[in-house]
């Protein structure tokens, strides 16, 4: 398996093109941010508040990199494509290796890119808020962060899995790949921060599971920004600025713990996991 292994992260690396449009999603919201949206959020929801924009690519910082950890892996999976069409995949079933170990190499290899580019991608725009005033986090805090991307790309990794278990063609691929990449950003509460959106649209992104990722994210990096902006500003402000951009999660008046987020992305990561390999198994049959 390690060799299975190694051989689809070095796929993945070496095809720049591939690269290129895992992040393209990604490449398009900061773009956006950076001539449309920004302003406008800001203008809306942080007018006259202390260090703005610190405050709003914190909280952007951490959609794109919850985007970044089902994107990436995404581009990942371009391998299993190849090696399907290419017959590649029918050498590694026929051989000794358990099929299960297969399945966990492919697994395996689209956790270890995600955690590497969504790490990139976090310490980038870590970088850009030191640049514009931002702060430098605390060791527990970046400790937590590691946490959070283990769980946000186990859970994004075990979808991407199995949504690709079904495809047989690259141009199939490409086009979820769009879709899947585009339908994320807005899941993930980026293009809107979930408190301006219509109640019906705020349950689908509670509903989403990779959202969570992006909502523990918010609680970390936006926790001090929000405390610099909000100095003095009395808490009922606070806690509904915290429930607009969602840094908190609630269904009615319960509030959704960072603990059950995790259990939320750990839940998905062993349902979907077990779904594509029982997916897998009945390709084998065919």
């Amino acid at each position: 398996m390690r060799t299975l292994l190694k051989r689809n992260i070095k796929i993945y690396f070496k095809d720049g093109l591939n690269m290129f449009f895992s992040l393209l999603s990604i490449l398009i919201i900061i773009g956006l941010y950076i001539i449309f949206l920004g302003n406008n959020w800001r203008d809306v929801l942080m007018a006259d508040l202390v260090d703005a924009d610190v405050l709003l690519y914190s909280w952007l910082a951490a959609g794109i990199v919850a985007v970044a950890t089902i994107t990436t892996t995404l581009g990942a999976f371009n391998v299993i494509i190849d090696d399907r069409i290419k017959k590649i995949d029918k050498g590694f079933y026929a051989s000794p290796v358990k099929r299960k170990s297969i399945v966990s190499a492919y697994l395996l290899s689209a956790f270890v890119v995600g955690m590497i580019m969504s790490t990139i991608t976090f310490v980038l725009f870590s970088l850009y808020i030191l640049f514009i005033g931002g702060s430098l986090l605390s060791p527990v805090s970046y400790l937590q962060i590691l946490g959070v991307l283990v769980v946000s790309n186990l859970s994004g990794t075990a979808m991407v899995c199995f949504i690709a278990s079904f495809i047989r063609s690259s141009s199939a691929f490409t086009s979820i790949s769009t879709i899947l990449g585009t339908l994320v950003g807005f899941l993930a509460g980026i293009y809107f921060p979930i408190g301006v959106l219509p109640e019906s649209v705020q349950v689908v992104i509670r509903l989403f599971p990779p959202s969570y990722g992006g909502m523990l994210l918010r609680r970390i990096l936006m926790e001090n920004p929000i405390a610099n902006s909000f100095y003095g500003i009395p808490t009922e402000y606070v806690l509904e600025f915290r429930e607009t951009m969602g840094v908190v999660y609630k269904f009615g008046d319960f509030e959704v713990t960072p603990m059950i987020s995790v259990m939320i992305l750990l839940g998905t990561a062993i349902i979907f996991f077990g779904l594509s390999l029982f997916n897998m198994r009945k390709m084998k049959k065919k």
